[in-house]
């Protein structure tokens, strides 16, 4: 996915400026897709010059003019064509995964403090999540809120499934021994 198609659902859902464009980012899509402000400033000039967007310069009271986004019917087009495209699942690149897999040739329980700290990250998470599914997801929800939600979940749910990895290679790693000959080959 380009970080285009990201703000242009982002801009959908509320015609922003860049500012508070890469603030609502950082509160909602950021959680699973990352970019820098800088990052989202030149994306937005290049999708204003693709004509994917149009921004209207509003003038500030008491700050400066700013321009607030809104997407085309080029951009529509766009995010339809995307939609469109197949996706293949995205694949795992986890430097804790081969850490844990390098455990078997050294001591173990040298990566307890690592996966304490992969815990309580994944554990702060769970609960903004929480936070946010009991502010924003109570009651009926319109199709947008819906389909926001089921995104939502997924993050729920993988943060869960992050918590119980943790304990249970925990559990493992507080049980196990150094080793104290290296398997190697010559």
């Amino acid at each position: 996915m380009a970080l285009d198609h990201a703000l242009l659902v982002s801009l959908l859902e509320k015609p922003s400026s860049g500012y508070e464009l890469a603030r609502r980012f950082d509160r909602s899509i950021g959680y699973f897709w990352h970019a820098t402000h800088q990052q989202i400033y030149r994306v937005l000039a290049r999708m204003e010059a693709s004509q994917w967007i149009h921004a209207d310069v509003r003038a500030g009271e008491t700050a400066p003019d700013r321009k607030v986004f809104t997407v085309t019917k080029g951009g529509r087009a766009e995010l339809s064509r995307w939609m469109a495209e197949p996706l293949d699942p995205e694949g795992t690149r986890n430097a804790l995964m081969v850490k844990m897999r390098g455990a078997a040739f050294g001591d173990p329980r040298d990566l307890i403090a690592e996966l304490e700290h992969h815990r309580a990250t994944h554990a702060n998470r769970l609960t903004c999540y929480r936070i946010i599914e009991a502010r924003d997801f109570a009651g009926t929800l319109d199709p947008q809120r819906a389909l926001q939600y089921m995104v939502h979940k997924a993050g729920l749910r993988f943060e869960q499934g992050w918590l119980e990895w943790c304990e249970e290679a925990l559990d493992l790693l507080r049980s196990m021994k150094p080793v104290t000959q290296r398997r190697t080959t010559s």
